[in-house]
């Protein structure tokens, strides 16, 4: 449970969205994010009640939002922030944006609670880590995506300087953690290795379902570079940022 801050408010709320169907892949942040042992604020859960169990492309995401929106509703004036942990350009982002602009207006409160999705926020942390990174991503379908969605997000021009691409792993979201652990591993570093040899200083994790997979892809770095060249490559998890971009704007 979060303290009461110095000035005895009551602790800020953020929602932790996972718009798939998969309860493990919502249950597998809670670890995460209890480990970030942050003191000021609490989190609360929220997995689709319907839709798919594995967002693998785009018109799954566009159900997913779907399927999300009206049970959503039950939780706005709940929180203080919303964190969308789909790794890709989630219409379910900015249509909850929308959405608490219009509960806002409608109960005539000053402040709308900001909304982010793990995409974005790696993103904005990954320009601040290296001057070029990379994405790890799930399957094959994702890489055409991917590279579509950071173009779209940071403008040709910065995308251009500063993008080195999307590998992939062959696996989709929800079999990261039921596949046996030794493939998946191994293509974990595969897709890693690969974005180093394009001289990439952070690589960003391009799936919620990978939490627990970046000490694997630490290892990769350092088989790749060795020890101290390889622990110099920053591994950004997307819920992790968002989180961070989220309390910021608190």
């Amino acid at each position: 449970m979060a303290a009461p801050t110095a000035a005895g408010n009551k602790p800020k709320s953020i929602l932790i969205i996972n718009p798939n169907t998969t309860q493990a892949m919502t249950d597998a942040l809670r670890p995460l994010i209890d480990s970030l042992n942050i003191k000021d604020t609490t989190f609360q859960y929220f997995t689709a009640p319907k839709g798919v169990p594995s967002i693998n492309n785009a018109a799954d995401a566009a159900l997913s939002a779907q399927e999300c929106l009206d049970p959503l509703k039950w939780e706005y004036g709940k929180h203080d922030a919303y964190l969308i942990c789909c790794y890709s350009a989630h219409p379910l982002v900015e249509q909850t944006r929308t959405e608490q602009v219009t509960y806002a207006a409608r109960r005539r409160r000053t402040t709308v609670p900001p909304v982010a999705g793990i995409f974005e926020a790696s993103l904005v942390e990954a320009l601040k880590s290296a001057p070029k990174f990379g994405i790890v991503s799930t399957g094959a379908q994702w890489e055409g995506l991917m590279n579509q969605a950071v173009f779209a997000e940071l403008g040709e021009d910065v995308a251009m300087e500063r993008y080195e691409g999307t590998e992939t792993t062959g696996f989709d979201a929800n079999e990261l953690h039921v596949a046996p652990a030794e493939v998946v591993n191994a293509s974990m570093k595969e897709a890693t290795k690969r974005l180093l040899k394009r001289g990439v200083g952070a690589i960003c994790l391009g799936c919620a379902g990978m939490v627990g997979l970046e000490s694997v892809v630490q290892e990769a770095c350092i088989e790749a570079l060795g020890e101290t060249e390889g622990r110099k490559i920053k591994i950004i998890n997307g819920v992790v940022s968002g989180i961070r971009l989220l309390r910021g704007e608190l």
